[in-house]
């Protein structure tokens, strides 16, 4: 376990999570995975409606309690990698306006040089 962002963990290829990652969450944003989920809501209403055994009730909501993990974990995996890709074209940008910007006025290219951290990077 690390606690490194999924982002810097690797070198440049992708891990066998991150790809794992993407391929469910484009099974998991189609309308055929919303029905399949709207089919274990009814399973579980139908499930309390029948008054089955505490066991079932019991195995229905364990059911419905992973699903939920997992899918918050794919969910939080996909933020994650999403927001350092936003973040390294928002760096891709700053570095370009400091490079045309540099010949004029060095207070705020510093700032920006320190806020992008472009020393680290180079």
């Amino acid at each position: 376990m690390t606690t490194e962002h999924p982002a810097e963990r690797g070198g440049t290829g992708r891990g066998w999570f991150a790809a794992f990652s993407d391929r469910a969450s484009n099974v998991t944003s189609s309308p055929l995975f919303y029905l399949l989920c709207v089919l274990l809501v009814l399973g579980m209403v139908v499930v309390h409606l029948a008054h089955l055994s505490t066991p079932w009730l019991i195995f229905a909501g364990d059911v419905m309690t992973a699903i939920n993990l997992l899918l918050l974990t794919l969910l939080k995996n996909t933020e994650r990698r999403d927001t350092r890709a936003v973040q390294r074209k928002l760096d891709a940008i700053a570095a370009a306006i400091l490079e045309q910007r540099e010949p004029t006025s060095h207070t705020a290219v510093d700032d920006l040089r320190r806020v992008i951290r472009m020393e680290e990077e180079q």
